[in-house]
């Protein structure tokens, strides 16, 4: 298995389902009060550039609850390539920690923190991709339609992002590769997902869909995702991009054109009233406070994984 989590597209198909099926098991632990310290004695580097809810506090909660301890560093406290090199940085960190998580502006960088120690390092988010907001989501999809974790089998299962193509829908393509997911993008002209991980999933023979109209791709999706319109760093775009992604926003309209079962996803946050209205977010299709929780579950599953228990 390798090292770190930078991308989806690392891992084989049964290397993501062991994270799956470890996910279930400790999620179904912590529920029943059974302890899991897993990481007794490991501490995690946390190397913020970008603020979260999300992020911050389920890894923190991760490492309480396997027994471990976790540090935050802040973009004032660590200045990652300012202060000194990224390469210089990871090769101080591990000398002291047992692994990084980061969440930065530049995918580069997660590179480099990789590329330059040998403690694992786990992308919490980069502008190019989200690999544990998906994973956490693949979770999801496994909990709500019933699917083995250890063997997930998504055929039949549409997912249908309707957006921007930022990182999420670029991890999304990429378990479409790993693990066969029927996915399809929604978004206008020129924001299309990352060109170079479309066509590295194609290769690998996977077939996902881009479709201008979003009502024609909803049809027949059994989860609908969306997230916000302008990534942290495009906050400058923000208004000409509501003008650009108007007509894609998820509203009840638009998930009637679904099957009468679909799930609504979003990794949050949410800018109600703009990607999608609170009637949907708030509504009995809505599965995103899960998909939160499963942050969690995941991430705990990864860690232990990378940073522990080998043949966990």
């Amino acid at each position: 298995m390798k090292k770190d989590l930078i991308s989806i597209a690392d891992f084989t198909a049964e290397e993501l389902a062991g994270f799956f099926r470890l996910a279930a098991e400790l999620k179904s632990k912590l529920k029943s009060g059974i302890p899991h310290r897993l990481l007794e004695g490991k501490v995690l580097a946390l190397l913020f550039e970008k603020p979260s809810l999300r992020t911050r506090v389920t890894f923190e909660v991760d490492m309480i609850q396997l027994g471990g301890a976790s540090i935050y560093l802040s973009p004032s406290d660590i200045g990652l390539g300012k202060r000194e090199t990224v390469a210089d940085t990871a090769r101080n960190l591990e000398r002291w920690v047992d692994g990084i998580m980061v969440r930065t502006f530049s995918h580069k960088i997660a590179l480099e923190l990789a590329e330059n120690c040998s403690i694992p390092v786990i992308n919490g988010l980069t502008d190019l991709l989200h690999p544990c907001q998906v994973l956490a989501d693949l979770l999801t999809v496994i909990e709500h339609f019933d699917l083995d974790p250890a063997r997930p089998d998504f055929t039949g299962i549409k997912v249908v992002f309707v957006g921007d193509g930022n990182n999420v829908a670029n991890s999304w393509i990429n378990a479409c590769a790993r693990l066969g997911v029927d996915f399809t993008i929604s978004c206008p002209e020129g924001h299309d997902p990352d060109s170079g991980i479309w066509e590295a999933a194609r290769a690998d023979g996977a077939k996902p869909v881009l479709l201008r109209d979003p009502a024609a791709a909803v049809e027949g999706a059994k989860v609908i995702y969306t997230d916000v319109w302008a990534s942290m760093g495009r906050e400058a775009e923000a208004a000409e991009r509501k003008k650009i992604f108007a007509p894609y926003q998820v509203n009840s309209a638009l998930v009637a054109k679904a099957d009468p079962g679909v799930k609504v996803m979003h990794c949050l946050p949410a800018h109600r009233g703009e990607e999608i209205t609170s009637e949907v977010l708030d509504g009995p299709h809505s599965i995103v406070l899960d998909e939160a929780e499963n942050r969690l579950h995941l991430q705990k599953a990864v860690l232990a994984r990378l940073m522990g228990r080998k043949n966990a």
